[in-house]
């Protein structure tokens, strides 16, 4: 297939109009041959291998296997990667109450594709949680983690439920304590 060139009609109009002599300008014609400027082509969806490796980087560097993986980082990342993600029962105790880092393995298994990139757009949860590190994420990190973690299957048990403030946990959990507010202070007379 050969390419036709492109003109627009404001040019072939306005070189017509520049020639010498009378001229007549079949813009119909010329309308027809015309072909559209190229546009670019929507990106190309990157193979299933390479959104599961991408998932698998994500998982790594953006600190998920940190809470959601137990042992990991006492191992200095060397937990076996089919323990990875599967929740873990170190509680994480503030004025919050307690929370437990959520078994990503069995909570990827409850929704498909669509409503994981749904759920991670939104997501809002309790500290420690950086939620807000995940609804930074374009759609295609949060689909390629969607990817990894589903092809890991399901694995391992639920995390403990969250507990309300003023509820005592069972060990293990880390306290936080924050510091008192700071004083009032009074106004000063000026």
């Amino acid at each position: 297939m050969h390419a036709r060139p492109t003109l627009s009609l404001l040019a072939v109009s306005t070189l017509a109009a520049c020639a010498p002599g009378p001229q007549t300008v079949d813009t119909a014609a010329l309308a027809a041959n015309l072909t559209p400027a190229p546009t670019s082509a929507p990106a190309a969806m990157p193979s299933e291998a390479k959104l599961r490796a991408r998932g698998e980087y994500l998982t790594r560097i953006a600190g998920c296997n940190d809470c959601h993986t137990p042992g990991y980082a006492e191992s200095g990342g060397q937990t076996p990667q089919h323990d990875w993600l599967t929740g873990s029962p170190l509680g994480w105790s503030g004025p919050w109450g307690t929370t437990y880092p959520a078994n990503l393995r069995l909570k990827v298994q409850e929704m498909d594709e669509a409503a994981w990139l749904e759920y991670s757009a939104e997501l809002h949860t309790r500290p420690p949680m950086p939620d807000f590190a995940v609804r930074a994420m374009d759609e295609s990190d949060r689909r390629a983690l969607y990817r990894f973690i589903h092809a890991l299957g399901p694995a391992g048990q639920p995390a403990p439920a969250y507990l309300p403030p003023g509820q005592v946990p069972q060990r293990p959990y880390v306290q936080w304590v924050l510091p008192p507010a700071p004083a009032p202070q009074a106004p000063s007379a000026g």
